[in-house]
């Protein structure tokens, strides 16, 4: 089993709440962390019919048999839960009491937004980070590889083919979540929205063009990205909100949080493929954001990244706010180094007012080191 970063997050917030809930993606390893970390407590799933018709039944009960706590998985199978969940940790009093796992943000968040405010601890799991694959040497040694294979934890732990697992993924995720969710009639007219999504990763988000090009409405479009969002395949990267004297974009990027499933979906059907591929870049650009999301959530924190564009297409890849200032990057997936790089930096800097650490060039190639005023990192040392 691949050591979580997050193991350390889950006990540190258990010391401090009632409730650690733990959401992302399905087959994120949510289960597996918990149960990792939590070895001593009972673990019951909710997908098991038995176990949640007992609990929409009766909850009281239901709980009231747990005398030191549990582990309760895909609990937004049964989100009515939540209600009485927050009468026996009050009662109770006791850290990590109940450790909560779910893959659907709507119920999930919601329940404890209005049920379990001030008493749940929250960790996002994405899948593997690329420190945690370095970590038990499973990191793939080409760039090309690694953006191809995506992060999910099934494919580093069995014999499995990228192409197998990401389109069983899709096709089970289309059929089981989706209908959950919302009422779509044309799967094949989701799936399509999908695919559509995926060519747009690093882009900025234009609702109108993406539903015209699918051939449903804006208001569709947005409804359909929202359950995206909701089941961690996507995210929205907001524009950095502070005007430096420019008319800046206010419309987000959208990114996919697993690059291999959008290499997939892309129609990408081997690594070899990526080295001369037209969307080389936007796929690198997309492994690099998810991979800083992944090193946030892991750690508890928010998603603190933002990108700054202005009206005359300037742009700056991330930008995020630290104690000391602001620390910008630049993302490229070329492997040599290239005299143009640093120049929208150069162009931040003029109208910054100095208020940006020192400026990181990431790129796709294998060496890190200092150039200038700014320094140059190797993919494989984010």
């Amino acid at each position: 089993m691949i050591n979580r970063q997050a193991n350390n997050t889950a006990l540190r917030l258990a010391k401090g709440f009632p409730i650690v809930a733990i959401t992302g993606p399905r087959q994120a390893g949510k289960t597996t962390l918990a149960r990792a970390v939590f070895a001593n407590k009972e673990y019951v799933s909710l997908e098991n019919p038995d176990e949640r018709e007992f609990a929409q039944q009766d909850p009281k009960r239901f709980i009231q048999r747990f005398k030191n706590g549990a582990i309760l998985d895909e609990v937004q199978r049964c989100p009515s839960l939540l209600s009485y969940l927050q009468q026996v940790v009050d009662e109770r009093n006791i850290m990590g009491d109940f450790i909560l796992t779910g893959s659907a943000q709507f119920e999930l968040i919601s329940g404890i937004t209005q049920s379990l405010a001030g008493r749940v601890g929250r960790i996002e799991l994405l899948p593997l980070s690329q420190a945690e694959l370095i970590q038990v040497n499973q990191l793939p040694a080409s760039l090309d590889v690694m953006l191809f294979q995506g992060s999910y934890p099934s494919l580093y732990d069995r014999e499995i083919s990228a192409n197998d697992w990401h389109a069983n993924y899709v096709a089970t995720y289309l059929e089981r979540d989706v209908r959950q969710l919302i009422a779509v009639r044309d799967l094949v007219q989701f799936q399509r929205f999908v695919k559509m999504c995926a060519a747009r990763s690093g882009q900025l988000l234009n609702l109108a063009s993406l539903g015209a090009d699918c051939g449903i409405s804006a208001v569709t479009a947005r409804e359909w990205l929202t359950v995206l969002e909701a089941s961690y395949l996507v995210m929205r990267l907001m524009p950095y909100h502070q005007n430096f004297g420019k008319r800046l974009v206010k419309t987000p990027k959208l990114y996919f949080l697993d690059v291999g499933l959008m290499t997939w979906l892309l129609g990408i059907t081997a690594s070899t493929s990526l080295e001369t591929h037209a969307m080389r870049g936007a796929i690198f650009e997309t492994y690099i954001v998810s991979e800083l999301i992944k090193q946030r959530y892991n750690q508890g924190q928010p998603n603190n990244l933002f990108f700054w564009r202005d009206n005359v297409g300037h742009e700056i890849d991330i930008i995020y706010e630290t104690d000391t200032g602001l620390q910008t990057v630049e993302i490229k997936s070329g492997s040599t180094f290239a005299q143009d790089w640093p120049n929208a930096i150069k162009k931040w800097q003029k109208f910054s007012d100095n208020q940006t650490l020192t400026p990181q060039i990431i790129y796709g190639g294998n060496q890190s080191y200092a150039r200038d005023d700014y320094q140059v990192i190797s993919w494989k040392q984010l």
